[in-house]
């Protein structure tokens, strides 16, 4: 379930979604008028200046309306440490890139993806480095299905 702190409904234009991990992260982009999200890369690096600057230039190339982070919780819908640093991660995205954050419920994301992945083929050894961009894809097709764009002014009513 999402969880929204910035906008009730989205914005118009590109969505740039964070799979956040303390090596890894992974991103995913989609316009929130079609709602549909895909897989973009993978930042892999611990270094937060290494990081930034990654998001900086997706920011940069894809001019996103706003961000999506995932929050990871246990299973009972509990927070805990890792939970605390997506927030946080959050927070700095906000803040570095004045752009709002949202954030989405990413429970059991990776293992979705890894699922999906196995299931077109991919092994898990070949599959590591892409599983983060196909969770935050996941991520942001969930942000997306919660928060649907509101209907065109060049679509016909339905009756």
């Amino acid at each position: 379930m999402p969880e929204s702190h910035a906008t009730a409904n989205p914005r118009m234009g590109a969505v740039l979604a964070f799979d956040f991990g303390e090596r890894r992260i992974g991103v995913a982009v989609g316009e929130s008028l079609l709602g549909h999200a895909h897989p973009l890369t993978v930042i892999d690096s611990a270094a937060n200046a290494e990081r930034f600057a990654a998001i900086a230039a997706l920011i940069e190339e894809w001019q996103p309306s706003q961000l999506v982070v995932g929050l990871p919780l246990s299973l009972d819908g509990e927070e805990h440490a890792m939970t605390l640093r997506c927030r946080r991660f959050g927070n700095q995205l906000r803040g570095r890139f004045a752009l709002a954050v949202d954030y989405v419920d990413e429970r059991l994301s990776s293992v979705e993806a890894a699922g999906r992945l196995r299931d077109n083929g991919v092994n898990a050894r070949n599959a590591r480095g892409r599983i983060d961009a196909v969770a935050a894809q996941i991520i942001l097709q969930s942000y997306f299905d919660a928060h649907p764009a509101p209907a065109s002014p060049l679509t016909p009513p339905t009756t």
